[in-house]
This record gives structure tokens, sequence and C-alpha cells, in this order.
């Protein structure tokens, strides 16, 4: 029956390997592995996802090793460190989305030309877009305005072309409750 580790003999045993290259490279090639494995599943697959925070989270480790606590193993400790890493990933993806999707909604209230197949004046569609919410506004004016395809649509706004399709009818029924001269189609 083999011993239990304690938090003391974790540390220790971390502490050994960041002091001795070979403990290290050996502790190194076991750990990036399946860290790397645990981020690229849930990361969807995704191996530029999975190799970004892979690296970040080793270099927090290698930053800060001295602040391991020995409460859990060490690669469950570095497994953490890299679920976190994960999500302000995907948290600073949504923040770009965000930023990306203002910038687009701003440029709808700026100069824009009237689609040509509408009927009445700009400031009648300006207004009746305004009513739109803003993802459903700016789907509309990229696929309409700009003439964009609906691929093109959802890279933009960040979303699966069948969401981005789905956006662009509510977006157009609801357009057409407050301006029904816009489309003929």
């Amino acid at each position: 029956m083999g011993t239990v580790a304690t938090a003391e003999d974790r540390r220790r045993e971390l502490a050994e390997a960041f002091n001795d290259p070979g403990a290290f490279r050996a502790w190194y090639d076991d750990a990036v592995d399946r860290v790397y494995g645990y981020v690229y599943t849930r990361s969807g697959g995704n191996i530029e996802v999975a190799e970004d925070v892979t690296q970040q989270s080793f270099v927090q480790v290698i930053r800060h090793w001295q602040t391991f606590d020995g409460r859990s193993d060490p690669l469950t400790w570095i497994c953490s460190i890299a679920r976190n890493k994960l999500t302000d990933h995907y948290r600073e993806q949504e923040r770009q989305r965000r930023r990306q999707l203002r910038m687009v909604v701003g440029e709808i209230g700026s100069e824009s030309p009237a689609p040509e197949r509408a009927v009445g004046d700009r400031d009648a569609i300006v207004a009746a877009l305004r009513q739109l919410p803003d993802i459903e506004r700016a789907a509309l004016v990229l696929r309409y305005l700009d003439d964009l395809s609906v691929r093109e649509v959802a890279n933009l706004i960040g979303r699966s072309v069948d969401a981005t399709d789905a956006v662009i009818r509510r977006a157009k029924e609801r357009f057409r409750s407050v301006y029904p001269e816009a489309f003929d189609d």
C-alpha cells in the first residue's frame, strides 16, 4: 500500500523539478501533453487556441511556481490555470466581438446611403433601422446595404451561418413591420 503525498511533499517535488534542469524537462514533457489534451478538448479541438492557452499556462506556472500550495497534484493546479486562461481567451473574444459589433452599428448611424430598392426617404429608413435590436440592425445592414453574403455577415458578427440567417430573417420581419416598402421580395 503506497503512501499518500502531503501538501508539503507535492510542494517539495515541484520545487525539485524547478531547481534541476533534467528533472524539469522530464516533468514538463509529462505535463505538457496532458495539459494540451485538457485544453484541446475544452476548446472544441481548436489547435491554435489549445497551443496558445497551453503555452500561456506554462508561462504562468514557470513565473509563479513558488505559489503552488500543494493542496492538489501539480497537474491539477496547471489544468486549473489552463481552464482560467481558456476562460480569459473566450471572454476576450467576446469583448472583441462586441467592439466590432459596436463599430459596425456605429457606422449604420452614419451617412450610409439608403438601399436602392427602398422607397421613401433616408430618414424614415434610418428611423426604422434604429428600432431594431443592435445585432439585427447590423446583420441587416451588412447583408443588404453592404451586399455581403450570409457567411460573410456571420463571420463579422461572430455567429454561425444558420444563426445569422435566422437573425437576418427576424430583422427583415421587424423592419417590414415598421417600414413595409423596404423589401419587395
